[in-house]
């Protein structure tokens, strides 16, 4: 993956002069749809946003799509050491790196990014010069949280304080009370003594005159006197037995209105607690309704991502999935049909060289290869069908019939086939000829989306590269294999000669594997043998005297999985399928022109 610049998380991937992540850019593989799969994308990570351009090159005609990464959700897959998905509400990203290391290294990238992206971040606060109200945010939080542990009492604590703060009042009245009650019983103590004494003293000295010590001198020299009488207003005028009573009964009547609002909280409470559970109920089945909608509807707005296609953990199941194969299959055929009746086949010279030029295998890098396989396939794939082989008959349709023997390899279905057909009015080089020709390929084979010829080794073999049209949820598949065609001289003269094309898979610089599809592994022969009936007197041989003996046999391995009674059921369905259509082709081609033995 190629990047402008890494990201590790650390104080490296913030510029120094804005505060801000550095860019970071590179290759990502990212989910398009259940029809094109992967597809490598140019992503680009910059001031909070997520880009990406169909290549690095496109970048100048603006970006196919953006994510603003403040509320982005970063999941790494659970099994896929490469997959990482990005979600904003609805919208999902399903990306893929080139390995862990480069996943790790973007996911820390886009959470550096996404955690200086809010206004309340210190580069933020930088930005907009508010630094201080990092303070001001800490004295508010302080007091809201004073705030809030105060309301967050119970009620029934705060009737319990109420309840100890009247029993610590009742305390006090009574202590004042015993205070105003010793005040004013000492009051009228000193009262009584006070006008006792006066009247002894008028009474004993009626016309004394006081001395002279008893009187104080102003500065006017007139005289006052030390100890004056006592007033009507003054002492006697403050009746403190009487305040105290009213005080007493003042604090009474505010307790005993205090008690009574105690109990009503008390009876109020138990129904406010029971209005609360109802409405906590209410709540928690309101927010089950909703996670279970949310749930529903991103199951159903996502269906046909990443997650649903093949694998042994898809999160669709082996009914559905064989029902999703088997949807697509029909479509797939519906749209051939119309096809078909719509088009009209272009004459194409392709000239059919002799059957000596297939006669000796070519001179390349792969010839030993070629023999060891059309050896095999002649000892092995014309032998009969009955025997220790358990070769079970799955479709028997006129003159075609179709074997399979269930082989299983980890988990992954390795089912050989093998299918034997008479066809009549062509001949084993015709057949041959036109299952090995690029030329006409695309006539005949509706399930490649395209192809192309890597290399020609000889005029008799190619390496030939290929992507099949994907049936979701199945992933796509692409093939990279050597196609080698050969004529096998009969070694009695009795006996046919032999035509067989051989396709297996090899492996090339120039097609490498990639994320978008799952390489497949084959090893497919199509074996025919021309069998003539000799015509009526002198007549020469026509189309109506020739029948041609196919055996074709596949070892496919799928590359990946998906479930056995789907691969099973698909090939029992689509190999008879591809026999008559490809058959049908060849009588189509041949019709009216000169038998080519």
């Amino acid at each position: 993956m190629s990047e402008k610049s890494s990201s590790s998380g650390s104080d490296e991937d913030v510029d120094p002069e804005s505060g801000q992540p550095v860019e970071l850019g590179g290759i990502l593989s990212k989910w398009t749809n259940y029809i094109h799969g992967w597809q490598d994308r140019w992503v680009v990570l910059k001031n909070n946003t997520l880009s990406y351009y169909k290549s690095e090159d496109e970048r100048e005609y603006g970006c196919r799509g953006s994510l603003c990464l403040s509320k982005a959700v970063i999941t790494p897959h659970e099994f896929d050491e490469c997959r990482f998905d990005i979600s904003v509400n609805d919208s999902v990203w399903y990306l893929r790196a080139q390995d862990p290391e480069h996943r790790l290294q973007w996911i820390e990238s886009i959470e550096l990014h996404k955690a200086e992206s809010g206004y309340g971040s210190e580069t933020s606060l930088r930005r907009h010069g508010s630094m201080l109200s990092l303070t001001s945010a800490a004295s508010a939080l302080s007091a809201t949280s004073t705030s809030s542990f105060k309301k967050g009492h119970r009620l029934r604590e705060k009737l319990a304080e109420m309840e100890t703060f009247r029993d610590i009042l009742c305390r006090q009245v009574d202590t004042l009370q015993k205070y105003f009650d010793s005040c004013a019983d000492a009051v009228s103590k000193d009262e009584f003594q006070r006008d006792r004494a006066v009247e002894e003293d008028e009474d004993d000295f009626p016309t004394t005159t006081r001395p002279e010590s008893e009187y104080s001198h102003n500065n006017n020299g007139s005289k006052e006197k030390l100890f004056s009488p006592a007033s009507p207003k003054g002492i006697n005028g403050i009746d403190f037995k009487g305040e105290a009573i009213t005080f007493k009964a003042t604090t009474a009547g505010i307790l005993s209105t205090l008690s009574h609002c105690i109990e009503l909280m008390v009876k109020r409470e138990e129904s406010w607690q029971k209005r609360l559970d109802k409405e906590l109920e209410k709540r928690r089945r309101a927010e089950d309704a909703y996670k279970s909608a949310m749930h529903e509807l991103k199951k159903k707005s996502h269906y046909g991502g990443p997650d649903y296609e093949e694998g042994p953990n898809s999160l669709i199941n082996e009914d559905e999935f064989f029902d999703a194969v088997e949807a697509a299959l029909d479509r797939q055929d519906k749209m051939e049909e119309q096809c078909q009746s719509e088009k009209v086949r272009i004459p194409r010279l392709t000239p059919v060289p002799p059957g000596d030029v297939y006669a000796t295998p070519g001179i390349h890098r792969f010839a030993n290869k070629v023999e060891e396989m059309v050896q095999n396939h002649m000892t092995y794939s014309l032998q009969d069908v009955g025997g220790d082989a358990n070769w079970q008959l799955v479709i028997e349709e006129g003159e075609m019939k179709v074997y399979r023997r269930e082989v299983e390899e980890n988990g992954i279905v390795l089912d050989p086939l093998k299918a034997t057909h008479v066809v009549k009015g062509v001949t084993g080089h015709e057949v041959c000829h036109y299952f090995w020709d690029t030329a006409v390929r695309m006539d005949w084979e509706t399930t490649i989306e395209n192809f192309n010829v890597v290399e020609t080794l000889s005029d008799n073999a190619t390496i030939v590269y290929q992507t099949h049209k994907r049936v979701w949820p199945a992933s796509q598949r692409d093939v990279l294999y050597l196609s080698a065609i050969r004529k096998i001289l009969a070694t009695n003269e009795n006996d046919p000669d032999t035509w067989l094309v051989c396709n297996f898979s090899v492996d090339h610089d120039k097609a490498p594997p990639t994320n978008r599809c799952v390489r497949a592994k084959i090893n497919v022969a199509m074996i025919c043998q021309t069998l003539v009936s000799p015509p009526e007197g002198d007549k020469e041989i026509s189309r109506e005297n020739i029948l041609c003996k196919i055996t074709y046999v596949a070892n496919v391995n799928p590359g990946g999985w998906a479930p056995a009674s789907v691969l099973r059921a698909v090939a029992k369905r689509e190999y008879p399928k591809f026999l008559k259509r490809f058959t049908s082709y060849v009588q189509e081609k041949t019709a009216g022109k000169p038998i080519l033995f």
